[in-house]
C-alpha cells in the first residue's frame, strides 16, 4: 500500500507539472499584448527596458518543481506552517528595514564614507537575505496551501483538487507601461518593463508622448498572472494572501470566456479587462479575509463601526478630504471635457487636480489619461478612478446577490461585455 501511494503521488505530481507547463506556455505568449503597429512603435521606444520573462519563468518553475518534489509543508502541522510564515515575514521586514537604513546612509550628505559606514548593516542584510532565499520556497508553498484550502471550502475543488493549482512566486515585479490616446481614456497598449529610476521613467514617458502624441504612464504592479503568479515581495501576510488569491482567479478564468477574451485585441482596450480585474480584486479581498480568519485571525483588520455606534458620537466631525470622491469627480469632469473635444483643457484640469491631491497628502506623480485607463480598470471599492462607469457597482451587486462566492464566479466567468454584465445584474440583483 505504501508503494502504491508513493507511485500515485509521483503520477499526480507529473500530471500537475504537465498542467503547469502547458498553462505557462499559453500565458507566456501574452506577457505583453501585441496590438498591431502602434504597439510595435511604442515597444521600439521602450526596448532597452523590456522585462526578460523567459529567464524569470524558467527560474520560477525550477523553484516550484523542487518544492513540489521535496517540499516539507505536507508533513507540517497547521500551527507550525503558520508560525513558519510569521517568522519568515518578520525576518523579511527586518531585512527591508536594514536596506532602508543603508539607503539613508548613502543619501545622507553628513556621512563622508557611506561604504564604510554601511559595512556592518550590509553584512547583516546579506546574511539575512541568504537565509530568506532558502526559506522563501517553503513560505510560498504554505501560503499557496492556505489559499487552496479556503478555495476548496468555497466549492472550487474538482475531485478534491484545485485546478489550476495555486502557485505564486515572490519577486521584484516589473513595472507596466500604459498608453492611452489623448482624446479619450482607453487602455490601448501595455508593456512590462524592468524596474527603473524615476528619472528613467519620466524620460521614457516624455519620449513616447512626444513621438506618438499619446498619454503614457509607467505604473508599479503588485502581481502578474504568469504561472506561477509573479507576486511582489512583501512582509505583509494579509496582502500576500489577497494577491495570491487575486492572481489565482486570473489563472482560473483563463479557461472561460472572461479570461480568454482578456487579451482579445477587440476587447482588451475596454470593458472585458475592467470586468476581469474588478472581479479578481473583489475575489482576492474576500478569499484573503477568509484565509486570515482561518490561519492568522489576529491579523484581521478591525470591523468598521456600525452606523448606530457612529451616531453615538455627537461631536461634529472635522471635514476630511475624501480621496475617492475627489478622484471620482476628477474622472467625470475629464470624461466630459474629452467628449467635448477639449483635450488641452482636460490636461490643464488634471494638472490642477494633481496639485489639489498633493496639497492634501496624496502624491500622484502623474495624472493623465493613461492614469485613468489603468486605475479605472480596478473598480472594486468606493468611487474613484472609474468615474461614472457602472462596471464596478454592477460586479459588486452581482456578488451581493449571489448565494456563494463560487456561484458568483460561475456567473462572472461567462460575462465579457458591459451590456451582458448589466443584464445579469438586472436578472439577479434587480433594478
Amino acid at each position: 500500500m505504501n508503494v502504491f501511494r508513493f507511485v500515485w503521488r509521483l503520477v499526480g505530481r507529473g500530471l500537475r507539472w504537465s498542467f503547469f507547463l502547458g498553462l505557462m506556455l499559453a500565458l507566456l505568449q501574452y506577457s505583453t499584448v501585441p496590438l498591431g503597429l502602434p504597439w510595435h512603435a511604442v515597444a521600439a521606444l521602450a526596448q532597452d527596458y523590456q522585462f526578460d520573462y523567459v529567464t524569470w519563468e524558467l527560474n520560477a518553475l525550477a523553484v516550484k518543481m523542487e518544492q513540489t518534489l521535496y517540499g516539507q509543508h505536507p508533513f507540517m502541522t497547521e500551527a507550525v506552517r503558520s508560525g513558519f510564515v510569521r517568522a519568515y515575514m518578520a525576518d523579511l521586514q527586518r531585512a527591508q528595514a536594514i536596506e532602508a537604513q543603508i539607503n539613508m546612509l548613502f543619501a545622507d550628505p553628513e556621512v563622508p564614507d557611506p561604504q564604510t559606514a554601511s559595512a556592518a548593516p550590509r553584512a547583516e542584510r546579506d546574511a539575512l537575505r541568504a537565509d530568506l532565499r532558502e526559506r522563501q520556497p517553503l513560505a510560498e508553498a504554505i501560503l499557496e496551501g492556505q489559499v487552496a484550502a479556503v478555495l476548496a471550502e468555497q466549492g472550487f475543488a474538482l475531485a478534491g483538487q484545485i485546478l489550476p493549482p495555486v502557485s505564486a512566486h515572490f519577486t521584484r515585479v516589473p513595472n507596466l507601461l500604459v498608453v492611452s490616446p489623448r482624446d479619450q481614456i482607453r487602455f490601448d497598449i501595455s508593456i512590462n518593463l524592468d524596474p527603473m529610476t524615476v528619472e528613467e521613467i519620466s524620460a521614457l514617458e516624455s519620449l513616447i508622448d512626444e513621438r506618438r502624441d499619446v498619454s503614457s504612464l509607467v505604473v508599479p504592479l503588485g502581481g502578474i498572472a504568469l504561472y506561477p503568479a509573479m507576486v511582489l515581495e512583501t512582509s505583509s501576510i494579509p496582502w500576500a494572501l489577497e494577491t495570491i488569491a487575486h492572481e489565482w482567479l486570473h489563472h482560473y478564468l483563463f479557461a472561460f470566456p472572461l479570461g480568454l477574451a482578456y487579451f482579445d485585441s477587440q476587447t482588451f482596450a475596454g470593458e472585458t479587462r475592467i470586468i476581469n480585474e474588478t472581479t479578481a480584486s473583489l475575489f482576492g479581498r474576500e478569499v484573503g479575509r477568509l484565509a486570515l480568519a482561518r490561519y492568522y485571525p489576529d491579523l484581521l483588520p478591525p470591523e468598521a463601526p456600525t452606523p448606530s455606534a457612529s451616531r453615538e458620537n455627537t461631536e461634529p466631525a472635522p471635514p476630511v478630504f475624501d480621496f475617492g470622491a475627489e478622484m471620482d469627480r476628477t474622472r467625470r469632469t475629464v470624461d466630459d471635457l474629452l467628449a467635448a473635444g477639449k483635450i488641452e483643457e482636460a490636461e490643464v484640469y488634471m494638472a490642477e487636480r494633481r496639485a489639489l491631491f498633493a496639497t492634501n497628502g496624496y502624491m500622484i506623480r502623474k495624472l493623465n489619461q493613461a492614469y485613468f485607463a489603468f486605475y479605472g480598470g480596478y473598480q472594486s471599492g468606493a468611487p474613484g478612478a472609474g468615474g461614472q462607469d457602472p462596471i464596478g457597482p454592477a460586479v459588486q451587486a452581482l456578488r451581493d446577490a449571489s448565494p456563494s462566492l463560487h456561484d458568483w464566479v460561475v456567473t462572472m466567468r461567462g460575462i465579457t461585455s458591459r451590456e451582458a454584465l448589466l443584464a445579469a445584474r438586472e436578472r439577479l440583483a434587480g433594478p
